[in-house]
C-alpha cells in the first residue's frame, strides 16, 4: 500500500496514562465511606475490583454499592472530582500541549471514563491544565462494553497513516493488544491501572516498551516522533 502522506500519529489514553485516575477514585470512594485500598493492590486488580476495592474491601464495598441509586450517586461523585479536582500526571500537560503543535503530528484521545458525560468531563479537567481538547485532531469515548481495536483502527484509516509510524500510549494489557492488533507500536506506563509486574509476568509485555513514569513515557515518544525534548 502507498500512503499519501508522511505523517505520525500517536493515540492517547486517559485514565491511569495521562490522567491520575487512583486518587480521583480514591476520593470518590472516601466520600461514600468506601476503601480502595491501597495504590499498589489497586494496580494489582482487575475489572470490577478495581472499582469496588479488593477482596478484603469487597464485602462492605458490595453492601454501599449494591442499588442502582448508590451507583449513580457514586458515579456523581466522580464525575465531580474529575470535573474540578483531579489532575494529569506531572509533565503530562507541557507533553500534550508540545504534542499538539507539531506539525507532523496527528494527535488525539481514544479512552474509556466511568463518570456522566465524559467527553465534558474530559474537557473540563483538561482545560484546568490549560489544555483545550478541540484541538485534538480526533478524541473518542469508547463505551465499555466495546473493544478499542475498531476504534484504532478507524482513526489510522481516516488519516491515512502508515502503522509503522503510529503509536499508542496506554496502561493496560487491553490497550497493548489492540495496539498490535493495529499493526501500531504500544507506548505503555506501569503507573496507571497496571503495574510493571502485572503487565511483564501475567501479560508477557516486553519490558522494553513500558515506561515506568510520565517523564519516560514523554521521552520515549518524543524521540519516536522526532520531537525535541525541551
Amino acid at each position: 500500500m502507498i500512503y499519501s502522506n508522511n505523517k505520525k500519529l500517536i493515540i492517547l489514553d486517559a485514565d491511569g496514562t495521562t490522567i491520575d485516575a487512583y486518587n480521583a477514585i480514591e476520593k470518590a470512594f472516601v466520600h461514600h465511606g468506601m476503601d480502595l485500598g491501597d495504590e499498589e493492590s489497586f494496580q494489582k486488580r482487575h475489572n470490577i475490583f478495581k472499582y469496588l476495592g479488593g477482596l478484603k474491601q469487597f464485602p462492605s464495598n458490595l453492601r454501599k454499592n449494591i442499588t442502582k441509586s448508590n451507583r449513580k450517586q457514586i458515579v456523581d461523585t466522580l464525575t465531580d472530582v474529575y470535573r474540578n479536582e483531579a489532575a494529569l500526571y506531572a509533565g503530562i500537560p507541557e507533553f500534550i500541549r508540545t504534542l499538539i503543535a507539531s506539525p507532523d503530528v496527528i494527535v488525539g484521545m481514544i479512552t474509556r471514563n466511568i463518570t456522566n458525560e465524559p467527553l465534558e468531563t474530559l474537557r473540563q479537567l483538561f482545560a484546568r491544565h490549560d489544555i483545550n481538547i478541540a484541538e485534538f485532531d480526533f478524541l473518542i469515548h469508547v463505551p465499555l462494553e466495546e473493544k478499542k481495536t475498531p476504534h484504532f483502527r478507524a482513526v489510522r484509516e481516516q488519516f491515512g497513516v502508515n502503522p509503522a509510524r503510529a503509536g499508542v500510549c496506554g496502561d493496560e494489557n487491553k490497550d497493548y493488544v489492540a495496539a498490535i492488533n493495529t499493526g501500531m507500536h504500544p507506548f505503555m506506563v506501569s503507573y496507571g491501572f497496571e503495574n510493571f509486574l502485572r503487565l511483564t509476568k501475567k501479560f508477557e509485555i516486553p519490558q522494553e516498551i513500558i515506561s515506568k513514569t510520565p517523564g519516560e513515557l514523554r521521552e520515549r515518544v518524543f524521540h519516536s516522533l522526532e520531537i525535541p525534548n525541551v
